[in-house]
């Protein structure tokens, strides 16, 4: 079993692993804390998906995806927290001024899930963000203390998940996601490995 993890690059990857079912959908696609509320309300079936597809030629990608053996699994959504809604967020709060990353969004595909996947998405996102020069990474997930999550709302991840990835709580939120607090986890990049 090969797994890589490469910035999302590929529309077509992209829309394999978050597009939606509904080609007239107005959701997924991973945009609503990439973009403003407006645009992503308005955004519906084909504008959507062109909107991803002019993202997936920004530098940087709009998230990173993982690869087993060429087939494209798993999906993270990360970008600097200035272009994103989490900048301006009333219930996310802002920890100092550094211009840290966000990733908000993990998706496994069914039927490759329980592989180890999302740790490996996860280390591949902090990689990426690395290269790029963030100086540190921060994700939103669910304090669940172990219990069961709904895997609909499972996208944002688990403490769990990020405390074996080095994350360490920065903060609590306010936010609130299928009854579980979400805390603000960060792992620090500036020398570090």
């Amino acid at each position: 079993m090969s797994i890589e993890v490469r910035p999302a690059t590929v529309f077509e990857d992209v829309a394999a692993l978050v597009g939606p079912k509904n080609p007239a959908s107005n959701v997924c696609f991973c945009l609503s804390y990439r973009i403003g509320n407006k645009e992503n309300v308005a955004l519906r079936g084909q504008a959507r998906a062109d909107r991803v597809r002019e993202l997936c030629e920004h530098d940087p990608a709009p998230g990173v995806i993982a690869y087993l053996d060429g087939e494209p699994v798993a999906w993270a959504a990360l970008h600097p927290r200035r272009d994103t809604s989490f900048a301006r967020n009333r219930l996310i709060p802002q920890v100092d001024d550094l211009d840290v990353w966000s990733l908000w969004c993990i998706r496994v595909r069914p039927g490759h899930r329980k592989q180890g996947l999302s740790h490996a998405l996860v280390e591949g996102a902090v990689a990426h963000a690395r290269s790029q020069g963030a100086p540190a990474v921060e994700a939103y997930p669910l304090d669940n203390r172990g219990e069961k999550v709904n895997q609909t709302m499972a996208y944002v991840g688990t403490r769990a998940l990020f405390e074996a990835a080095s994350f360490v709580k920065a903060a609590d939120t306010g936010s609130v996601l299928d009854g579980f607090p979400r805390v603000l986890m960060r792992r620090d990049l500036r020398d570090s490995s």
